[in-house]
């Protein structure tokens, strides 16, 4: 039997302590606070680090927000008109893990305890590896390795080709791993038993760790020389790559499940107090925060100057991304866990209800949903005009536009 991740969360927090309370009085609801003078918008940094950061194809969706950045901007491959099923896949249980894709191989966990590899354009299972635990973070795929943790207190690498282990390394007691981000020869992720790791991604030795003070689910970003990372904890960490010392930490006033993105100088991520943080990338101070209202679970997008996010509220918000400043908020039926997947014209995103929804990318109207039986957590990847994610009812998904 599983156990749904909202309770699992607030257990957590009772286990090992919450942040300070997170209402805080005379602060309206919308509006950005900005606490020192907003940035140039260089237009188009995410897009340029992006490029700087990964050798794979631009139409590859290698790991969680796609690359290092977490921008999870992909250019043009649209679904504008009414979407169709291409396939779905039976896991037998619950699908959080948001999907990679390389080299026409999805890779997904499940809490059905396996990582699975489909055949993109099929579905069909290719192979799976079985794993002592429920598998809820999505896995990374760099030089014909997949990269992912399970709630069995181990991290492993398995061939991308034939699932079979290359190596696994022990973690201390809480199960849980963040998606990790590889960068070199080196594979970073943070775990449920406070720690924040970095593996040799040939050999699985440990290099360095870095102590917070609870369990992360927060996936790190990379940029130059720093990894950003959030904790239960409510801190936002910046550590350095080679050696995992602390540069900065900023404090929030709640647990910190989303995942940073990073564009330019600035680092953008959400915290269950409410509140999306931009912060000043190499000193941490900040630049601005927005209040949505409720708990920001999703992940921020980045594409052309705006930042695209989901929250508890169960709006999709569009932020400048310079200035903190709302551009469009969109209701959906649910509250948002799902993180966006941003295109030229688009952006794609689960809801509780148990739709994907596609808005256009300029002022947030809903062009589709698409309904299957359960919320959808999953944070959609894009690959070649198909949108997969999965969902609650236990399928892994993929759809496409429907032909004219």
């Amino acid at each position: 039997m599983h156990i749904p991740l909202g309770p699992m969360i607030f257990l957590i927090l009772f286990l090992v302590g919450c942040g300070p309370n997170s209402n805080e009085e005379g602060l309206n609801s919308g509006q950005p606070e900005t606490t020192l003078p907003s940035v140039p918008n260089e237009e188009n940094q995410a897009e340029d680090f992006m490029q700087e950061q990964t050798n794979l194809k631009q139409t590859d969706w290698p790991m969680f927000r796609l690359n290092l950045a977490h921008t999870a901007a992909i250019g043009n491959q649209e679904i504008t008109n009414e979407p169709q099923l291409l396939w779905k896949y039976d896991t037998g249980d619950v699908v959080e893990s948001s999907p990679a894709i390389v080299d026409g191989v999805l890779f997904a966990g499940t809490f059905n305890q396996a990582l699975l590899a489909l055949d993109a354009a099929t579905g069909k299972e290719i192979w799976r590896f079985p794993v002592g635990g429920l598998l809820r973070a999505s896995p990374a795929v760099v030089d014909g390795l997949v990269y992912f943790g399970a709630d069995d207190n181990r991290f492993y690498a398995v061939s991308a080709a034939t699932g079979e282990q290359a190596w696994s390394f022990d973690l201390g007691p809480g199960g849980e791993q963040s998606s990790p981000a590889i960068n070199g020869n080196r594979v970073y992720f943070g775990a449920f038993d406070r720690n924040i790791y970095a593996l040799d991604a040939i050999n699985g030795q440990e290099i360095w760790r870095f102590a917070t003070g609870a369990g992360i689910l927060s996936s790190p970003a990379v940029s130059q020389n720093l990894l950003y990372i959030g904790s239960i904890d409510g801190s936002i960490y910046a550590l350095d790559i080679n050696t995992g010392s602390l540069t900065w930490e900023f404090e929030t006033a709640a647990s910190v499940f989303s995942s940073p993105a990073v564009a330019g100088d600035t680092v953008y991520i959400g915290s269950d107090d409410g509140f999306i943080y931009a912060l000043d990338a190499n000193d941490g101070k900040q630049r601005w925060r927005f209040r949505t209202g409720r708990e920001v679970f999703s992940s921020p997008s980045i594409y052309q100057g705006v930042l695209y996010v989901g929250a508890h509220t169960g709006s999709v918000y569009a932020l400048d991304a310079a200035s903190g400043e709302l551009i469009w908020e969109t209701q959906l039926s649910g509250p948002v866990f799902s993180s966006p997947a941003v295109t030229e014209e688009s952006i794609y995103i689960g809801s509780s209800d148990g739709k994907l929804n596609a808005l256009r990318r300029d002022y947030g109207q809903i062009r589709w949903t698409f309904q299957v039986g359960d919320r959808v957590w999953t944070s959609p990847s894009v690959d070649e005009g198909i949108v997969y994610f999965g969902s609650h009812d236990g399928h892994i998904y993929a759809i496409s536009a429907k032909p004219n």
